[in-house]
């Protein structure tokens, strides 16, 4: 057993939750911050306000919290902010009193839903009602710029916009742009979500004992997730021996066996809404690694270390891929298929794919200080499990800063 992870259990006791230790001065900061940056975003396009119905935006936008998935896919709730005016929050009903308190909401409103599921056969004289809401506070606040982004709008919701003589913007680009450089204060409440997921991580390494099924150690960090105020987990990406490969099957039933491989990949949405994004594999049982696995798991390490090297300021997605580290041929048709990603309240812009699919349509663009990034590794080859590494990093003015620090394996 390695004493270095069990380390990262509470020190106060595996029965009590991890209490955040930062001061709301550190978190109203970043609200700041971050409404300041959106804001920020539409000047540069020339764009009167911003429509938000992605739960991860109106968090990082206000930081306020509800029902985030079910409302990732029930748009019952949505956000808009004017560049020049006020930001004003649409809460589902008899959610309003959620959003008290928060500094960066100037106006707070009842959300009307047009959604057929709300509103069945009357979704288009909802739709109305929540076109005209929208059309006329843009003509209130901004009447000489009728240009609207929107982050996630359906079909319909952008006509309805339009028919009242809106102009509608993509308002991707603006969030993630916006979301892609963090201020110190971010940075510590991201590190506080590692710090909760390497608890996470603790405790599934502690129970890493044959006969343990793979849902029963995914648990494990969904566990000290909720505890510890975190949100959810965005994947189920935990396997044991033969089903660690090909990657990307979730977690089952299945018992792990000593000396098998467990490898998985956190995706955790923690506690005041940031990802930890963290890789790790360790054998069963605490055995020694076989050959194979050893070989494996140093070219993993290998792949994560040249890469790591290669990031600072100014460095650009084409030059990154082209002096990146080459996958031997023998592990390229199970490869992973990006090789860098950014992450913030989720997975985020922007995703530089591994060299041997990075072409034509890979995204330009070049690191900046301020941007978090997850650098990967998936190594396996045929009739091998797979190794799954994956760390996570801050650009700084001079290179790069690593944020998680749970141990690898010793090989």
């Amino acid at each position: 057993m390695d004493e270095r992870k069990l380390a990262y259990v509470n020190a106060e006791g595996r029965d009590k939750p991890l209490r955040s230790p930062l001061s709301d001065d550190v978190i109203n900061t970043a609200r700041a911050y971050r409404l300041d940056r959106l804001r920020q975003g539409l000047v540069a396009q020339d764009c009167a306000a911003l429509l938000l119905y992605d739960p991860c935006n109106i968090r990082y936008a206000f930081d306020c919290s509800n029902m985030q998935v079910w409302t990732l896919h029930n748009p019952m709730r949505y956000a808009l902010i004017f560049a020049d005016g006020p930001a004003i929050m649409f809460e589902f009903k008899g959610c309003l009193h959620l959003n008290d308190g928060l500094p960066g909401i100037d106006q707070l409103r009842r959300a009307t839903t047009w959604m057929y599921m709300g509103s069945g056969d009357k979704a288009p004289a909802a739709m109305a009602i929540w076109a005209d809401e929208i059309a006329d506070l843009m003509k209130i606040h901004s009447p000489d710029n009728l240009q609207i982004a929107c982050d996630k709008l359906d079909g319909v919701g952008v006509s309805a916009l339009q028919s009242r003589g809106l102009t509608y913007i993509e308002g991707t680009q603006i969030t993630e742009r916006a979301r892609s450089i963090k201020s110190a204060e971010e940075l510590e409440m991201m590190k506080w979500t590692i710090r909760v997921c390497e608890a996470g991580m603790a405790r599934i390494y502690e129970r890493s004992l044959p006969g343990a099924t793979e849902r029963e150690l995914w648990g494990h960090l969904h566990f000290e997730n909720a505890r510890s105020g975190g949100d959810w987990l965005e994947t189920k990406l935990l396997t044991c021996g033969p089903r660690t490969n090909p990657w990307y099957q979730e977690c089952s039933d299945r018992p792990c066996q000593a000396g098998e491989m467990i490898s998985f990949d956190t995706d955790m949405i923690g506690p005041y809404g940031y990802c930890a994004d963290i890789s790790r594999s360790w054998t069963c049982g605490y055995q020694p690694m076989s050959d194979v696995q050893r070989r494996l798991y140093n070219t993993a390490l290998e792949q994560i270390d040249h890469n790591l090297e290669l990031l600072k300021p100014g460095l650009g997605f084409a030059e990154f891929n082209q002096k990146s580290w080459r996958i031997p041929e023998r592990h390229i048709p199970y490869r992973y298929s990006l090789a860098v990603h950014g992450v913030g309240m989720a997975d985020e812009w922007p995703v530089i794919p591994l060299h041997a699919d990075f072409d034509d349509l890979a995204m330009s663009g070049e690191f900046q200080p301020g941007m978090v990034v997850c650098v990967e590794s998936l190594m396996a080859e045929q009739d091998s499990e797979s190794i799954k590494l994956e760390t996570q990093v801050v650009i700084t003015d001079t290179g790069f800063q690593r944020l998680d620090s749970f141990p690898f394996e010793e090989v």
